[in-house]
């Protein structure tokens, strides 16, 4: 049987990650005894005194035990805590030496949503791929460099380090250690009691995409505000750099330093962006919006929006047209 301990931080936390992970995990383990079999998890609630209260005033949390009493366990689960994230962490540093501590015993660690935050504090996590909620990619970024952040996904795993994706997408990384844990018909099961979608696995289609422009490099900034203007236009990176005077070669450097992007990238993204608002908002064909938006080419078009809204041009317009185009 797994030890599971979800943690219960203090500030503001993410009281569906926390109710939502022990409801499902013990809901598998009342299948294994339908089944004949024993349960599969031990889920304990673990913080850092026996009662957190949330910062709303709304709820309070009672852990079943605090760090102290906890010497061995198998899995932890950082939920989502909402208190501005450096004060999150400063008034759950107790936390960090004791999750660095059950890691290296053989505990394996999982973050849910912007939970990534106070994982990345334990160091565990650099040079390690790593999903949050997209809203949030541009400060975690920049607050943690050395980890390989991949803002379009659902989840991650590797070493024993799993992350989710935004919100509710905590919910497949949960199918996912179900799966890992109590084998696939478990999983499947779980899927379809709670309804949610087993095979989901990029947080694309859901992403707003703003620009990063959360950096001070003031070039970078001009040269943003000129591709937002003009994305409709025939666009180089050759062209863009000689109109602000600069070398090719310096402005991809410092263009892919302040925004995570290349030039192409970023010019494929307010692109696509325009293309996803022109899906929800008109009835505009395909071909209309992609001529509106910068493309000549219907294949080239296609590969474009999908590899960064995750889903065909058809498919998007289908499941977020908003006045109910069938």
């Amino acid at each position: 049987m797994k030890h599971v301990s979800i943690l219960t931080p203090q500030g503001h936390t993410s009281l569906v990650n926390i109710a939502g992970t022990h409801q499902i995990l013990n809901q598998i383990n009342g299948l294994a005894a339908e089944g004949g079999s024993g349960p599969v998890f031990q889920v304990d609630l673990v913080g850092l005194s026996k009662v957190e209260k949330q910062d709303t005033g709304l709820f309070a949390v009672y852990p079943d035990y605090t760090i102290d009493e906890i010497d061995k366990t198998d899995l932890i689960i950082i939920p989502a805590i909402h208190t501005e994230q450096q004060e999150a962490i400063r008034r759950n540093q107790q936390f960090i030496p004791w999750i660095i501590r059950q890691y290296k015993n053989g505990a394996e660690l999982a973050s849910l949503c912007i939970g990534a935050y106070l994982l990345a504090e334990t160091g565990l996590l650099k040079g390690k791929k790593c999903a949050t909620h997209w809203a949030h990619a541009p400060n975690f970024r920049s607050t943690y460099p050395d980890v390989e952040l991949v803002d379009d996904r659902i989840m991650t795993a590797e070493d024993g380090i799993y992350t989710s994706g935004g919100a509710y997408s905590y919910l497949n990384l949960l199918l996912y250690l179900i799966e890992k844990n109590a084998g696939r018909q478990a999983a499947i099961m779980a899927s379809k009691l709670f309804m949610i979608d087993i095979d989901k696995n990029s947080q694309s289609p859901f992403i707003i995409f703003e620009g990063q422009k959360d950096h001070d490099d003031k070039l970078v900034k001009k040269v943003q505000r000129k591709i937002e203007k003009n994305f409709f236009e025939k666009l180089s990176v050759k062209k863009i750099a000689e109109e602000v005077a600069v070398s090719r070669r310096s402005l991809e450097r410092r263009f892919k330093k302040a925004t995570s992007n290349t030039l192409v990238e970023y010019i494929q993204r307010v692109r696509v962006e325009a293309a996803k608002n022109l899906f929800e908002t008109t009835r505009k064909n395909v071909q209309e919006i992609m001529f509106e938006v910068g493309y000549s080419d219907p294949k080239s078009f296609r590969t474009v929006f999908r590899k960064v809204a995750g889903l065909s041009p058809a498919e998007y317009r289908k499941k977020y047209y908003r006045f109910g185009m069938r």
